[in-house]
């Protein structure tokens, strides 16, 4: 290997990812570019410096954090992305955020931080920087849940307009969101996970109709926490979102081995971390019939794990009911009996009315064989829809006006250390237990339809 292509694993910018970024932006100096980083940066309160001493931490060597902390400051402002979301941020380190602020500010960044409720001492950083960007309204969004976890929602416009859309009235504004789900300790944390995601498609659909916004592009950034094999990636796919980095590298649903950007603290490399994008020309199925989709898809899996075939399933669901048919009351013990229900941070009963409501659906109060299956055992999040954009929804009950829009074109994605971009782990990474994502976005005009009101 070339000695200009070497990559310095201990905190040193990747070489070739930094190529391959400034490469894609130089390819299309008539396309101005965007980029936007996504990184945990895991925080010293979590980092283990002995595996005999799990309370052996890096936030007691203020010497071994500092340095780490400032090599990962090092490799942010040398790549220099227009937007970086940082996740386990230490916020309960003055020293640390001071730092960290001082230098991203210095460098032209606006920042905005968010610690996770009830003083877990990490949180979330999100910078833009000036040169790129106008900050138009800034939103967090506290879960409240058994993670406390929490989100930010920052609502931005292109600060240089794109040239070729300059003298026409096209949106250039985009809402981008930073989050880090919560880990699946258990299957019982599943439908928590699911419900975090929920709640934060909800509050940008509420801010959306709050301010009467236009179509626009949504990022979505963080580590989610979850593969491509599961139930979070399968609900944001049948939302319309895309995988920023798959997209770029062309990769399908299936592709899950391709990758990775996280070890975890059992030893396992996963691709956890992603940066979502959603065009304002893309379908989208009403949230809520998103939502039933994806935990009747988790309520399958669940059955299936109990290794119950389709007969087994409709007979677990009626309990001891005669008829053929399954009752409302049945159908919340099978939630129960599930995990889904029954416990603090489970489905509330007016979700669960919601899910019911979902698979009866003639209304008649029971839900019959054939709507068992239909909604619930052959249920799917149908992923793929959104390669069609909503042109393809039918007209007959709403009349649509035809609006351009900006939305965002994906030319490159690089994931440093290179290793993990073929699905391994080095192990003389130091920077963190996750890798960092970064993705050229150039803005592009596309057609999008209005529901006329």
């Amino acid at each position: 290997m070339r000695k200009d292509k070497t990559t310095k694993m201990n905190g040193r910018v990747s070489r070739i990812g930094s190529y391959a970024i400034a490469s894609s932006m130089r390819d299309h100096p008539h396309q101005p570019c965007i980029t936007c980083t996504t990184f945990n940066i895991l925080a010293p309160i979590y980092k283990r410096l002995s595996h005999k001493d799990q309370n052996c931490r890096e936030s007691d060597y203020r010497t071994y954090w500092l340095a780490r902390n400032q090599r990962i400051l090092d490799s942010l402002l040398y790549e220099r992305s227009s937007i970086i979301c940082l996740q386990e941020f230490w916020v309960g380190n003055e020293e640390l955020v001071n730092m960290y602020e001082k230098r991203l500010g210095d460098a032209g960044y606006l920042n905005f931080k968010l610690g996770r409720t009830n003083n877990r001492g990490d949180g979330l950083l999100t910078a833009v920087h000036k040169d790129y960007f106008r900050v138009i309204n800034y939103r967090e969004l506290l879960f409240n849940d058994c993670g406390d976890r929490v989100a930010q929602l920052l609502h931005v416009e292109l600060a240089t307009p794109a040239s070729q859309y300059r003298n026409n009235d096209t949106c250039q504004e985009i809402l981008i969101v930073n989050t880090h789900l919560l880990f699946p300790h258990d299957s019982s944390l599943c439908i928590v996970r699911l419900h975090q995601v929920y709640k934060i498609l909800q509050y940008v659909e509420s801010y959306q109709k709050e301010y009467n916004l236009n179509p626009l592009p949504i990022m979505l950034c963080g580590d989610w926490n979850g593969s491509k094999r599961g139930h979070v990636y399968k609900f944001l796919r049948s939302q319309g979102f895309a995988s920023s980095y798959d997209t770029a590298h062309q990769y399908t649903d299936a592709d899950a081995h391709k990758w990775v950007s996280h070890l975890n603290h059992r030893g396992n490399v996963c691709g956890v971390d992603f940066i979502w994008l959603l065009n304002p020309n893309r379908y989208r199925k009403l949230l809520k019939t998103s939502w039933s989709e994806a935990v009747f898809g988790m309520f399958k899996n669940q059955l299936r794990k109990a290794s119950l075939t389709e007969d087994d399933a409709f007979a677990f669901l009626k309990a001891d009911n005669d008829g053929d048919y399954i009752t409302y009351l049945g159908f919340c013990e099978a939630l129960r009996q599930l995990n889904i229900t029954g416990h603090r941070h489970g489905l509330s009963v007016e979700e669960t009315k919601d899910l019911w409501v979902q698979a009866d659906i003639d209304g008649n109060g029971v839900v019959d064989r054939k709507e068992f299956q239909q909604r619930i055992w052959k249920a799917t999040s149908s992923e793929q829809r959104d390669e069609h954009s909503i042109e393809g929804q039918d007209r007959a009950a709403a009349e649509y006006r035809q609006e351009q829009a900006i939305g965002f074109s994906v030319k490159n994605a690089v994931l440093f250390p290179p290793e993990v971009e073929k699905g391994r782990w080095p192990e003389n990474y130091s920077l963190s237990d996750h890798a960092r994502l970064t993705v050229v976005f150039s803005p592009i005009e596309m057609p999008c339809s209005l529901l006329i009101s």
